[in-house]
């Protein structure tokens, strides 16, 4: 059996409501003629007596009262989805959902967002800061708008587009004896050396792992894993050990960069959306100021 159509389910509804089958026509904007002939199609199509039609009025048959009071039950669940639709859309226009990892999130991305807001004043952003895995993740599943990510890739289900240039720095506390050390480490040195390192699934963490095998000398030994650029600085710091980390971090005193031969921590910052998704509206307008950004830096 084939539904009826939304509209005959109206007309039904204000048929019993109104008690005349020409006001529910004027209501919906339809000639009576044509009300009747979709009620007497209704009627057909799911084999009911619906209406009661006489000189006096129309009224619903039990029958019709029946299917009336689950037409309604339709026609709220249809506003309640259309309501929903348009809370969406306007989030959509009106908001911007971004997810970012840690060294863009520090150092990039707040800028962007500031020159966004400043042609946008009324525009709402909202920011994710984890690591590129889990942004990778939200912009994949559409939590996200757009994400920005330093991994090195792949990005699977997504597209990516190149926003900015990194490179990673080793650096010590000034205790360290590396801090003293007048020539540059080696790659093999580097590699057994345990360092802190940020956890899994970091863009950092890949991307030392993934120069250090180019270099042929295997992954990183972790000493500790921490969860945030931050607190490996603060680690380093203390003493607890040698790190690899984004040269757009090293801004405090207490860290002492120390040369690496042989090893490239350069490294590309990308946006990334879902694959087959065209960005719009702000998103949109934020891939392309990044972009702009980048190339004047």
């Amino acid at each position: 059996m084939t539904a009826p159509e939304l509209d005959s389910l109206r007309l039904l509804v204000l048929v019993g409501e109104l008690g005349s089958i020409g006001q529910a026509a004027v209501a919906l904007g339809m000639t009576r003629p044509s009300a009747g002939k979709r009620l007497s199609f209704v009627e057909r199509r799911l084999g009911l007596v619906l209406v009661d039609r006489t000189r006096r009025g129309s009224a619903l048959t039990p029958d019709g009262r029946v299917i009336a009071s689950w037409a309604r039950r339709v026609l709220a669940e249809l506003d309640g989805l259309l309501d929903g639709a348009e809370a969406l859309r306007n989030r959509h226009e009106n908001g911007l959902r971004i997810a970012a990892s840690m060294t863009p999130a520090e150092h990039l991305v707040p800028r962007w967002i500031g020159e966004l807001n400043r042609a946008h004043p009324g525009l709402h952003v909202g920011l994710e800061v984890t690591n590129s895995d889990r942004v990778a993740g939200s912009a994949r599943e559409g939590k996200a708008d757009i994400g920005f990510v330093e991994s090195p890739g792949p990005f699977t289900g997504l597209t990516s587009r190149k926003v900015a240039v990194d490179h990673l720095v080793v650096v010590v506390d000034r205790t360290h004896p590396w801090a003293r050390e007048l020539r540059p480490l080696t790659p093999a040195e580097l590699a057994a050396t345990p360092l802190v390192v940020r956890e899994r699934g970091s863009g950092t963490r890949e991307t030392v792992d993934l120069a250090l095998r180019v270099a042929g000398v295997g992954s990183v030994k972790p000493l500790l894993e921490l969860g945030s650029a931050s607190a490996v600085r603060s680690a380093v710091v203390a003493g607890a050990g040698p790190a690899v980390i984004s040269a757009l971090d090293v801004a405090d005193h207490d860290l002492v960069p120390v040369a690496v031969d042989g090893v490239d921590f350069g490294r590309v910052l990308h946006a990334v959306w879902p694959e087959g998704r065209r960005l719009t509206g702000p998103a949109a307008e934020l891939l392309a100021l990044a972009g702009r950004r980048s190339s004047r830096e």
